[in-house]
């Protein structure tokens, strides 16, 4: 990782991150683990260093964020979603790296065709039993590939009453479930050195990608940012699959 060029890509990709993160609400993981895996030394240590920075979008706006977070809409689906992870991560102690590259490249792209498809057209009702269900696909997807992102966001966008609402939903479970995966990372030994030095870099990206991405949150268009995303999504996926 002291490398200039994996120096750039962690810059990079950590400020890209963090600026959709901040205007659309989600896609942090989907953005940053389209690279991560082919700078860490392993599949685990790209997850975590992923949450880890994960985390840091959602510190600028905290105030902003418990201001408008209705607890009766976040905790079922937050606490599944805690279960689920443990579980998740845990498999990706004995499972083969590449294998999990070769599937994060198909759910890449599986997500990409959904929402490139089917955003803003399909919805959700913010019932126990959703929430349950939702919590179960992000707990999986997050433990697996550091990407809880979707299923959650489906949830909260049918949840939430205005657009400041959805933000905080959103963030605090990204926030929450990033600090407590990270845990459960550690405990399989994947917050090594490697991951701390990638957190120094990415971090001041984060920041930057944070402050700017609220300047324009209510000025761009966040639905073709999303487009973007999701082609750009489509063609890592295609290329971990061939990879």
């Amino acid at each position: 990782m002291a490398h200039l060029t994996d120096i750039f890509w962690i810059f990079f990709m950590a400020f890209g991150a963090a600026f959709v993160q901040r205007v659309t609400g989600f896609g942090f993981g989907i953005f940053i683990m389209t690279v991560l895996p082919y700078l860490l030394p392993s599949y685990g240590e790209a997850t975590t260093l992923s949450g880890l920075l994960s985390i840091m979008t959602a510190v600028p706006i905290m105030g902003y964020i418990w201001k408008h977070v209705d607890w009766r809409k976040l905790l079922p689906i937050m606490i599944t979603f805690l279960v689920v992870s443990w579980g998740a991560v845990g498999l990706v102690a004995v499972a083969d790296d590449g294998l999990l590259k070769r599937v994060l490249g198909a759910v890449l792209i599986l997500a990409a065709v959904w929402f490139y498809f089917f955003d803003n057209k399909v919805h959700v009702r913010p019932t126990i039993a959703v929430q349950v269900a939702m919590g179960v696909l992000s707990g999986m997807m997050g433990g697996l590939f550091g990407m809880q992102g979707p299923p959650a966001v489906l949830y909260f966008l049918a949840a939430a009453k205005d657009k400041d609402e959805y933000m905080a939903l959103s963030q605090a479970y990204f926030l929450i479930g990033n600090l407590m995966m990270t845990l459960y990372r550690a405990q399989h030994g994947y917050l090594t050195a490697q991951v701390g030095y990638g957190w120094c870099i990415g971090v001041v990206a984060v920041f930057i990608a944070v402050w700017l991405g609220g300047k324009v949150f209510k000025r761009l268009s966040s639905q073709l940012l999303r487009k973007i995303v999701y082609a750009y999504m489509a063609v890592s996926g295609v290329l971990a699959l061939l990879g």
